[in-house]
């Protein structure tokens, strides 16, 4: 066998599976199965604690013993978790101090999931223990090529417990941050409504007061929270280093969690994973301005951008922050490819949206082309087999509950794995995110129907309808290399982050922002001179007006004769203006409180758009990657490019066949063809 047939360098398929869940000689025949329709991986064990230790310290390994073995002997690569999102009853009864605080002062009690206070010491102990002994068991077994630590983190509001062992702990990470209370007084302004501390003992979580939190005690709270997550995951990661040589390990993260820094917490995984539910994120998770008309539209599909979004997002997770470079591991160890999985894709209905409609026919096989054409290596499907008993039996999986294949299952097996090479994607554009940012944006919104998902996933979807492939990477990350940068909503702004971007524009690259960049100090407040802050030379201007637009006060936008922008838009939501000092109008507001104050912005290679208005920043937008020679490719509603190895993927994501290009894409279709090493289609053009 040659290294090629032991790797294959192409997108691999894989599925997440309960031997727990079903009778002992079931793993045989489900690996059988699963081989023959060409899967590569199977997922195991993230919630099977109770049934690992049924009692404490009383371990029973027989059952995943015998379906690891049973998964090895047809050749397929076993994923192992840590069992740490579901501790047993047991524990938790005899140490209820480990159970978190929702932030309504609750305890959130036994019977689901995710039921543990990341902060707590205690479990801490009862974590290490569990996957050390796990990993002493499987940790060297030859079909286990890697680890997913917990199961996604933040689910169902999890990233924060507001009592217990994290109120107990907060004082100390504040102690230690600010060192002392006057320090901390100072950063948070708690001499507004003489919120002053004089003891630690006195500081709290941030819930339950009468009116309006202190943003920056919400801040840091956050902060805290994401730090505990980032440790207690530490710990394990450290422990499936020592234990199990050679593996690699990873975390499956979630549809826009927003609930703790994922850029700290990836930090130290080989690869990042995220688990993919297409209808359900449209119907739960989708920004607002995601309308009615389009979750009708898209309601069998889910939205192409949202998916997308995320996809690159969880792309560009460890860029430059990790373990990537000559020592991270592969999905078969060093040397194989590197690149993201989706750990857990839709196949078929989900169970926990509003509403919970099938897929259409194709969508699965689109949605497997899509994750490879934003960069996944893998595929596993969620889950095998549809769960027969508990929370998720109205849940679909690649097999009915009867164990006959699912309208998922056929889609699978038509896919040609050998069409979907790994290889990079070849983003020039990228698109700045920071947790940081998206707290205190959404903590002071100040307009019904907007916060930073809105903000940043409009910018997304202007570059997507123009046909550009995106890098979605941190706001202190690198940014040599991309011909132009765009920061959607990155509010909050450090005198270094501003300092990297001036070098980045002084060295060529365009960038645009958004309304409210730089309205913010690292602590929270905003600068005393005012909104650019520290970018405010770069930007040649300072904020003049603000204005947060109910639904019956849209702001029109005149760009007409102004520069190289013309035509009239219509903003919503968020409008505001600026003072120059050295940039130019290339928009004005009409009408209005803001009439005849600049709308958008130009210094050198800096734009800003103080207007929420889809239109117009898909027309700046046009204009900026035009300049930069950036090819655009304007495409259809619903239509979709991406490219990645050499190869194109269109993507019809409409219920209804669009003619386009001279072609007739079928409805929930794809096509993969070659990117003629980069040369324009037809109908591709510059800016």
């Amino acid at each position: 066998m040659t290294q090629a047939d032991a790797h294959p360098f192409h997108l691999l398929l894989g599925t997440c599976d309960y031997p727990e869940h079903v009778p002992q000689d079931r793993p045989p025949v489900y690996a059988r199965m699963q081989r023959d329709l060409g899967l590569s991986f199977v997922r195991l064990a993230e919630f099977a604690w109770s049934r690992l230790e049924p009692l404490p310290g009383t371990f029973e390994w027989g059952w995943l013993d015998d379906a690891v073995e049973a998964y090895h002997a047809e050749g397929l690569r076993v994923v192992l978790c840590t069992p740490t999102p579901t501790p047993p009853a047991w524990l938790i009864r005899a140490h209820p101090e480990i159970l978190a605080f929702d932030a309504q002062g609750r305890v959130r009690e036994f019977g689901s999931r995710r039921h543990y206070d990341f902060a707590s010491p205690l479990y801490r102990e009862h974590s290490r223990r569990i996957t050390r002994a796990i990993a002493e068991r499987y940790g060297q077994h030859p079909a286990v090529a890697g680890w997913q630590t917990d199961n996604e983190f933040g689910c169902h509001a999890t990233s924060r417990s507001y009592g217990g062992a994290s109120a107990a702990r907060f004082p100390e990470w504040l102690r230690a941050k600010y060192g002392t209370l006057d320090a901390l007084n100072a950063a948070w302004g708690n001499v507004f409504w003489s919120m002053e501390y004089t003891d630690w003992a006195q500081v709290r979580p941030p819930i339950l007061t009468v009116t309006e939190v202190n943003p920056s005690h919400v801040l840091d709270y956050n902060r805290f929270a994401s730090d505990m997550i980032r440790e207690f995951q530490a710990e394990q990661v450290e422990l499936l280093r020592e234990l199990s040589p050679g593996r690699f390990v990873t975390h499956n993260f979630m549809i826009f969690e927003s609930g703790f820094d994922h850029y700290d917490v990836a930090r130290g995984l080989d690869f990042v994973t995220w688990d993919n539910y297409p209808t359900g994120m449209l119907e739960l998770f989708a920004p607002p301005g995601i309308g009615e008309d389009l979750k009708t539209r898209y309601a069998r599909t889910g939205h192409p951008d949202l998916v997308g979004f995320n996809h690159d997002l969880y792309r560009g997770l460890l860029s430059g922050n990790g373990r990537l470079g000559r020592d991270a591991l592969g999905r078969d160890g060093a040397g194989t490819p590197n690149g993201p999985w989706v750990m857990e894709q839709q196949c078929g209905q989900v169970n926990w949206a509003p509403y919970n409609p099938m897929p259409a026919d194709g969508a699965v096989a689109l949605w497997t082309a899509q994750a490879w054409a934003h960069g996944a290596d893998v595929v596993s499907y969620f889950r095998w087999r549809a769960a027969t008993m508990a929370q998720e039996v109205m849940h679909s999986g690649l097999l009915r509950h009867d164990e006959t294949p699912d309208r998922g299952f056929e889609e699978v097996a038509a896919l040609d794995q050998t069409a979907f090479p790994v290889g990079p994607v070849p983003a020039r554009v990228a698109l700045l995110h920071d947790y940081e940012s998206l707290w205190i944006y959404d903590q002071q919104p100040h307009a019904q129907g907007l916060n930073y998902w809105t903000q940043t996933v409009t910018y997304y979807m202007a570059l997507r309808r123009l046909g550009i492939d995106v890098d979605v990477i941190h706001a202190d990350a690198d940014l040599s290399g991309y011909a132009v940068v765009v920061a959607p909503a990155i509010t909050l702004v450090s005198a270094g982050r501003a300092a990297r971007w001036t070098d980045a524009v002084n060295a060529g690259t365009r960038l645009v922002c958004g309304p409210r960049t730089a309205f913010r100090t690292p602590g929270g407040e905003t600068w005393p001179d005012g909104q650019f802050g520290p970018l405010s030379e770069l930007v040649g201007a300072r904020l003049l007006q603000y204005d947060s637009l109910r639904p019956t006060l849209p702001q029109t936008v005149s760009g007409a004769g102004e520069g190289d922008l013309g035509g009239t838009f219509e903003a919503s939501t968020w409008a505001e203006s600026y003072r120059l000092n050295g940039a130019q109008a290339l928009a004005h507001y009409r009408g209005g409180p803001l009439d005849g104050q600049a709308a958008v912005i130009r210094r050198g290679n800096v734009t800003v758009i103080g207007a929420h208005s889809d239109t117009l920043i898909g027309a700046v937008l046009e204009g900026v990657l035009g300049a930069a020679g950036v090819p655009v490719l304007p495409v259809p509603e619903g239509v979709r490019v991406s490219r990645r190895a050499g190869k194109l993927l269109v993507q019809n994501w409409n219920p209804e066949a669009v003619d386009w290009n001279g072609t007739t894409l079928p409805p929930v279709s794809f096509v993969v063809r070659p990117d003629d090493a980069g040369q324009p289609l037809e109908g591709e053009q510059d800016a």
